[in-house]
Parts: C-alpha cells; sequence; structure tokens
C-alpha cells in the first residue's frame, strides 16, 4: 500500500509531463473543471485509494479502493443520463478486532443522473435520478446485506475558476437479510481549477443512518493536476482527511490518492 502512495506522489511532483495542452479539444483547465462536475459529460475511470488510520475502537489500518467508471449517455437533444458506479475493494488489520485481518469487495452502489445538457442562464447545472445499493460484499464485515434504494441529486454552479455545489441521496432498504437501512448521504464541494490544469477541492462526505442515529463523515482537502502520460489523459490527485461523527467505526484520519482516467471526445 505505501508504494501506491509513493508512486502516486511521484507522478504529481514529476515536471517531464506536458499538461498545457492535453487534447484537441479540451484544455487542461477545461479538463479539470470537468472532472469537478459530477455530471459532466465527460468519460472516466477514477481509481480512488483511500488510506485510513486508527480505524474503530482498535485504532486498526483499512485500505479502501474504490473503482467509479463514470459513464455520460446522450438521451436526446438536451439531456444526457450519466451512469455513476462505486465499486469498493477493502483490505484492513486489527479492525474491527486486534490481529483480524481482512480484504474483499464491498456493497456497490450504481446511481443514474439525468442532467440537461445546458446549465441554466443562472449557471446552475443539475442533475436528479435514483440510486441502488446492491449487496455485493463478499464479507459481512464490509456490507449490510441489504438491496436498498432510493432518490438522487446533484446541484452545482460553475463560476470562472470556482466550482461549487452538493450531491447527496437517500436509501431505504427492501431485500436482503441484514439490518434495515434508513441512511442520508450529503457530499458539498469546492473546486478552484487554475489555467494549467492544477486543481484544488475541499470537499466532505457524511452519511447519516435514522434507525440507530448514527452519523459519520469527514473533510479532505485536494491537490490535483491533469496530465498527458503518453496517448493517456489522467488526473493525479491527492491530501488529507479528517474524520469526524459518532460512528464508532470510524478512523480519526486518512489520505486519500486519486488516479482518474480520462476519455474526452
Amino acid at each position: 500500500m505505501k508504494k501506491i502512495l509513493i508512486i502516486t506522489l511521484l507522478v504529481l511532483l514529476s515536471g517531464k509531463v506536458n499538461s498545457q495542452e492535453t487534447s484537441n479539444s479540451l484544455s487542461a483547465e477545461e479538463l479539470a473543471k470537468q472532472l469537478a462536475n459530477p455530471v459532466a459529460a465527460l468519460i472516466s475511470l477514477p481509481l480512488q485509494n483511500n488510506f485510513n488510520f486508527n480505524t474503530g475502537t482498535n485504532n486498526g489500518f483499512q485500505y479502501n479502493l474504490n473503482v467509479q467508471p463514470v459513464v455520460p449517455i446522450s438521451i436526446s437533444t438536451k439531456w444526457n443520463m450519466i451512469s455513476r458506479s462505486i465499486v469498493p475493494v477493502f483490505f484492513q488489520n486489527d479492525a474491527p478486532e486486534t490481529g483480524d485481518s481482512r480484504a474483499g469487495l464491498g456493497d456497490i452502489v450504481q446511481s443514474l443522473f439525468f442532467s440537461p445538457k445546458a446549465a441554466t442562464d443562472g449557471g446552475i447545472v443539475w442533475g436528479v435520478g435514483p440510486v441502488l445499493l446492491i449487496p455485493s460484499a463478499t464479507s459481512d464485515i464490509f456490507a449490510g446485506n441489504k438491496w436498498a434504494t432510493g432518490p438522487n441529486a446533484v446541484i452545482l454552479k460553475i463560476k470562472g475558476p470556482w466550482t461549487y455545489g452538493g450531491l447527496a441521496n437517500h436509501m431505504w432498504s427492501f431485500a436482503g437479510n441484514g439490518n434495515p437501512i434508513n441512511a442520508t448521504f450529503f457530499q458539498p464541494f469546492v473546486t478552484y481549477a487554475s489555467a494549467s490544469g492544477s486543481s484544488l477541492t475541499i470537499a466532505s462526505e457524511n452519511i447519516q443512518s435514522w434507525n440507530n442515529d448514527i452519523f459519520g463523515g469527514f473533510i479532505g482537502m485536494y491537490y490535483a493536476k491533469v496530465l498527458k502520460l503518453g496517448k493517456q489523459l489522467a488526473q493525479f490527485g491527492g491530501g488529507p482527511k479528517v474524520y469526524y461523527g459518532n460512528n464508532p467505526s470510524n478512523p480519526q484520519w486518512g489520505i486519500r490518492a486519486n488516479i482518474i482516467l480520462l476519455y474526452p471526445k
């Protein structure tokens, strides 16, 4: 896991890669802005590496890789449908118990957003649709053993180099053998994108479980840069996370390292 983090940081610091013009049609700055927009018409494959420390009551370690393909589909002259998936893979040590090491697949979250292709006159971008939780986990430690679904929404504004907004969903369980799910997820964010293709994002991710009155979340600050590695466009980035809330399984802090493969049209 340390090797993954070191390699990512080395690429971020490398000055040998051309990042000024990344394609014939989109500049690095435009790509950075699109990556800050959850409903942008940009095909991408984010590989989100999370290194979480002092996890749970035994101060264990957890590594979480989220594979998050994003596929926009044009469904009319004015509307896109954006598919966003989260496929989580876990490894953890001394969590939830001392000496307990486990690895496996978590539950898949599949979201669809129906979004206008053009922003409003005031520069507002929005999307709505359903979200589905698929009980795909290989261990009860990583899952709730429940199917769940509900509404999904995102709203944001792009003003010059700034993008700010929020994403939210709520899910209720409807099948499965685990404990009932009645939970809200909320993610506010703000991103500044520079002309060089670098960006700085401050975002928090929060989950409120209404059935047991458990709240957990974190706030993170991430630097990222759009680069061209040969013919492959990518964004590399990362930064620290600090956790809060009353969730007993929360880590105290963590580091996120992102690698996002880009496929602009």
